[in-house]
């Protein structure tokens, strides 16, 4: 125990209860109940995140290295750029639901990405699921995608591309922002033209 370092998991703590409350959506009017629900969602999130953070301590035992901290602004950006999406999504949905009549254009759609760490891809994949409106349905790790089902067709790339952005530098992948999405058609064609490579031919030996 003596080993902890309180201060860090503290902290890491109280990210871990604002990013609750950011996601639970807590309303911040009228101030009475507002008042009342963000302590009730507080002291939830502090009940789930002491534990969280605590059982994650290792991974940010050592002292902070200038890596970590120059992926901090990062962090900070994506989350800004999320909650942002999340406003603009639900303000979408909510005027498709008093507005049946607009039309909406449902589809499955392939994402390309330029992540390629569990971390990431899980991080893109959930903010998109959080957001209203889309869906996360699978990951095919040989092309690198997701596939999601959207109500408004292939919007959702834009903001994916945003977030991915930030999430390159945060997790530190191997791109870069602004780099092009690989293609995912060329990437599979590239593996089974070296699987090919490593074939060898049949009847060689009675042909001998």
């Amino acid at each position: 125990m003596a080993d902890v370092n309180w201060r860090r998991v503290l902290l890491n703590a109280a990210g871990f209860t604002l990013l609750w409350l950011v996601v639970r959506g807590v309303p911040l009017w009228p101030p009475g109940t507002a008042a009342i629900r963000v302590a009730e969602e507080g002291l939830i999130g502090v009940a789930v995140s002491l534990p969280v953070a605590y059982g994650l301590r290792r991974f940010y035992s050592g002292r902070p290295t200038a890596r970590s901290l120059s992926a901090v602004p990062y962090a900070a950006l994506y989350v800004l750029a999320f909650v942002k999406e999340l406003l603009v999504a639900n303000l979408s949905v909510a005027r498709l639901v008093v507005s049946p009549s607009m039309p909406i254009d449902p589809a499955v759609v392939e994402v390309p990405l330029r992540v390629e760490s569990d971390a990431a891809v899980t991080t893109i994949a959930n903010s998109i699921t959080l957001t209203p409106g889309t869906l996360t349905m699978d990951y095919n790790a040989d092309r690198n995608s997701l596939y999601v089902h959207s109500i408004s067709g292939d919007d959702i790339l834009e903001p994916v591309r945003v977030w991915e952005d930030y999430a390159l530098v945060v997790f530190n992948e191997e791109l870069k922002p602004g780099d092009p999405v690989p293609d995912p058609d060329a990437a599979q064609g590239d593996d089974a033209g070296a699987a090919d490579e490593h074939v060898e031919p049949r009847g060689g030996d009675a042909d001998e």
